[in-house]
């Protein structure tokens, strides 16, 4: 299993995003579909309505369905562990939507998270792994 991070959707979905190739290939090549966070499926549906109109908002929501993305589940556990984390990394600014993929990564023992941001994903020492395995291999902030 592999969580998805805003930026790589977006990035997948907007053509003009330096990121797209990349993006869009990651996502094509992955054996089973990744999972997307509440907190993740916010911020892209706000951001894709912002850059592209309500029709990106909507193609990103069609796929949502199966065997398309697949949207992870955030417990009151995770919302806990969130805030121990945002908490814990505060002079890094986490941010919720990045301590929630780390905290759902935790609960189901995934360790991939497909995100171009390596300056909170390198940092953040998960509690059931030495560290995440990043996809796509290149580097982006």
């Amino acid at each position: 299993m592999i969580l998805v991070d805003t930026n790589v959707l977006v990035a997948a979905a907007r053509t003009a995003d330096t990121n797209h190739d990349a993006a869009a290939q990651l996502l094509q090549t992955l054996d089973e579909p990744p999972l997307v966070p509440p907190t993740v499926l916010a911020e892209v549906c706000y951001l894709l309505n912002e850059w592209g109109g309500p029709g990106a908002e909507v193609r990103f929501l069609r796929d949502l369905r199966p065997g398309g993305l697949r949207l992870a589940e955030l417990t009151t556990a995770d919302v806990a562990r969130m805030a121990d984390l945002v908490e814990r990394y505060a002079d890094l600014r986490l941010g919720g939507t990045d301590a929630s993929l780390v905290a759902i990564a935790e609960r189901l023992r995934i360790d991939r998270i497909a995100t171009f941001d390596r300056r909170h994903f390198t940092v953040v020492r998960p509690a059931h792994v030495a560290t995440f395995t990043l996809l796509p291999g290149i580097t982006s902030s």
